[in-house]
C-alpha cells in the first residue's frame, strides 16, 4: 500500500521513513497544536532521531502536487510488544483523511508482520480519532510525571487476518 488519495484529492504517498526525515518528524511532533499549553511538557525536548527511525517501522505520508513532497504525517509501529508508538498529522491538513490512511497502512504492516492486536496509548485530544478509526478502549495508562502528569486512554487495534 504505497499510494492513496485523501479527501483533498491530492495524491498521498506513504513510504518508509529514512534518516534524513528525522528533523522533519521531530518538528511535526514538537509543533503539534494538540500538545500546546498544559500538554507541552509531553513533547518538550522530544526527538525522533535516525536511530529511532532505524529501530522501528516508521512511515511518512508525503503529499505530491501542490504539497511539493511535504511530509504531512507519520506513524511508528513497534513490533515487540506490538504498539502504535507515534501517529502525527500536520495541524494544517488534519481532517482530510491522512490519519485514516496512516492507520490503514499501519494495519496492513501489522498484518504482514503477523500481529493480530496492538496497543495505543492515546493523547487525550486524539481519543475520538482512535474511536473513529476502529480502536477499542481497553483501559488507562496512568500519569508518569513530570513529562506526562495526566492519565491517558489506552486502546487496542484488532487486526483482522488478510
Amino acid at each position: 500500500m504505497n499510494s492513496r488519495t485523501s479527501s483533498t484529492s491530492q495524491p498521498i504517498t506513504i513510504r518508509r521513513a529514512v534518516a534524513r526525515d528525522a528533523k522533519r518528524l521531530t518538528r511535526l511532533v514538537r509543533g503539534s497544536g494538540a500538545y500546546e499549553g498544559k500538554y507541552a511538557s509531553a513533547v518538550a525536548g522530544y526527538r525522533v532521531g535516525p536511530d529511532y527511525i532505524e529501530a522501528h517501522r516508521t512511515f511518512v505520508a508525503v503529499g505530491t502536487g501542490e504539497q511539493g513532497g511535504r511530509v504531512l504525517g507519520f506513524y511508528s509501529l513497534v513490533l515487540a510488544p506490538p504498539e502504535l508508538d507515534l501517529l502525527f498529522v500536520a495541524d494544517d491538513v488534519q481532517g482530510r483523511g491522512i490519519g485514516r490512511l496512516l492507520v490503514a497502512h499501519m494495519q496492513s504492516e501489522a498484518r504482514a508482520a503477523g500481529i493480530d492486536r496492538l496497543k495505543v496509548v492515546s493523547h487525550l485530544p486524539a481519543e475520538d480519532f482512535y474511536h473513529r478509526v476502529g480502536a477499542v478502549r481497553t483501559g488507562t495508562a496512568f500519569a508518569n510525571p513530570p513529562a506526562v502528569p495526566w492519565d491517558r486512554p489506552e486502546f487496542e487495534f484488532r487486526i483482522p487476518a488478510g
